[in-house]
């Protein structure tokens, strides 16, 4: 039978320096994984603004914040998720009726005028106020 020798080396700690800044894609500690992904998705599939709801907009003199569009593109996501096709979005200033399916916002109307309306055809409501 053959001699072998094991040469056992000492085990030394491995230290990392990591010059880099972190990057900007990290969340504080307070947001969860969930709500990161929600905002990462909403980045990747905006939703979309119809020639229809985009007109009515305009003659109706509604505007949304790109903070509150962020929003509702997160929460359709979320909806979506959950098998939601057709929602109503309702803003504090706007009702938005908005296809989950097709991530395409669909009309557009001031609360006032939303107050008198009957909604059909919607499986999910979103309240952002």
């Amino acid at each position: 039978m053959k001699n072998h020798m094991i040469h056992k080396l000492p085990v030394q700690p491995i230290t990392i320096h990591s010059n880099t800044r972190p990057n900007k894609t990290e969340k504080s500690s307070n947001q969860t994984f969930s709500q990161f992904l929600e905002q990462a998705v909403a980045h990747v599939n905006p939703l979309t603004i119809s020639k229809h709801a985009e007109k009515r907009m305009e003659q109706r003199k509604i505007s949304i914040e790109p903070q509150e569009w962020e929003q509702i593109g997160i929460k359709v996501n979320e909806a979506r998720q959950k098998g939601v096709k057709e929602s109503l979005v309702l803003l504090k200033n706007a009702a938005l009726i908005v296809s989950a399916k097709n991530n395409t916002v669909v009309t557009v109307m001031d609360r006032q005028e939303a107050g008198k309306q009957i909604f059909t055809n919607i499986d999910g409501t979103i309240l952002l106020d």
